[in-house]
């Protein structure tokens, strides 16, 4: 005796197949994932102060990428330590971005400001990036090396030693 599957399941099986193959597909279209020991996804957008961004143009530099945003609250620890690091590593070449997350871009200018912070933060109001660096949580950050590797991921606060750990894996 064989048993038949009535029409109306069939077709919302045949649905439901549909479905999760189109949610496969464009989940495998989104680009690349950020991983250690892969190379880092683009980062590419305006800045809070409207201008062009791409990480690319800092190849060959250690690289320090930071999701960061004004309502964070770890984030005023860091920065201050990224302004002292910055100096510091002057001479490799360091580099800091940032990837504005969860605030306006007014509000962080702001900050920036008062925080005198020289490096560019750039706006993703897609979330491409986030998406792309499988962003959880402020504060994020990622120590790129200058071949465009990432060697580290952070997620939490930084403290010096936490920086210097991680910098040593991106310095040339």
């Amino acid at each position: 005796m064989t048993t038949r599957i009535p029409r109306t399941a069939s077709l919302l099986l045949i649905a439901l197949a549909a479905i999760v193959a189109i949610a496969i597909a464009s989940v495998a279209m989104q680009g690349p994932k950020v991983e250690v020991g892969k190379p880092a996804p683009p980062v590419v957008g305006r800045t809070i102060d409207g201008d062009t961004f791409d990480l690319a143009s800092l190849r060959g530099r250690p690289v320090v990428l930071h999701f960061w945003g004004p309502g964070c609250i770890p984030c005023r620890s860091e920065f201050p330590l990224f302004t002292t690091k910055l100096a510091r590593h002057a001479s490799a070449g360091l580099a800091i971005v940032g990837v504005l997350e969860g605030d306006t871009p007014e509000d962080a200018r702001d900050f920036v400001a008062e925080f005198e912070a020289s490096w560019p933060t750039v706006i993703d109001p897609t979330q491409r990036i986030a998406n792309a660096y499988r962003y959880a949580a402020r504060p994020q950050t990622y120590f790129i090396d200058g071949e465009g590797i990432v060697r580290s991921i952070q997620i939490g606060e930084l403290t010096e030693a936490d920086f210097e750990r991680q910098f040593a894996k991106i310095a040339a």
